[in-house]
């Protein structure tokens, strides 16, 4: 069962959107169909949403944007938008995209430029491209971090579930602190069962 997605208070709210192909086909390693895609993107470009960077994969797509009225509209309008042109100018008759999507909802800066870096790594990482200037299928129309991205903090409106899921993450101990803590707790019991004998 898909988790229910989680709501933003924020109507400014930046997510990291990931979509991929159906059956992971690397339809956009052909440049008609990358061009294609690109096209729509920047189509509803300010009508669907703000975009501030995207990459397009042979068989996925990663976007990071604000979208103009809800998150999922935005999504549909390229996947749809892209499913309806590809139909006609490529005479294509089956699925061309997974149902659904994944998404991250941006909560700070560092988060931004983390996830900005990582839309610039991708093709570099998959190996298509040494340098990611050499990629042609992405762009950061605007990557500058957006004003009133987060929602003003106060006490009655903080985000419990962040909240949880920080101090969730804050209490598993990296590798070495989990091997220091490790061997620390061996000593202490090795010492107490010398103590107690």
């Amino acid at each position: 069962m898909r988790p229910t997605r989680e709501k933003s208070e924020n109507p400014h709210a930046a997510y990291f959107v990931t979509t991929q192909t159906a059956r992971r086909q690397p339809f956009f390693r052909h440049e008609r169909w990358a061009t294609l895609l690109r096209e729509i993107i920047l189509h509803y470009t300010g009508t669907g949403y703000s975009l501030h960077a995207w990459v397009i994969m042979p068989d996925h797509l990663h976007m990071l944007l604000v979208p103009t009225e809800t998150l999922e509209k935005a999504v549909q309008l390229i996947k749809g938008g892209f499913s309806f042109r590809a139909k006609r100018e490529f005479t294509w008759n089956s699925d061309i995209w997974q149902p659904g999507f994944t998404d991250r909802r941006i909560r700070d800066e560092a988060e931004w430029k983390n996830h900005l870096n990582y839309i610039r790594m991708n093709p570099v990482h998959a190996h298509l491209v040494s340098d990611s200037c050499l990629y042609p299928y992405m762009d950061f129309p605007a990557s500058a971090f957006p004003q009133g991205l987060k929602p003003p903090s106060s006490p009655h409106t903080s985000d419990v579930r962040a909240e949880a899921r920080t101090l969730q993450a804050d209490s598993f101990p990296s590798q070495v602190e989990s091997h220091s803590f490790q061997t620390e707790a061996r000593s202490i019991s090795s010492t107490s069962n010398e103590v107690s004998q």
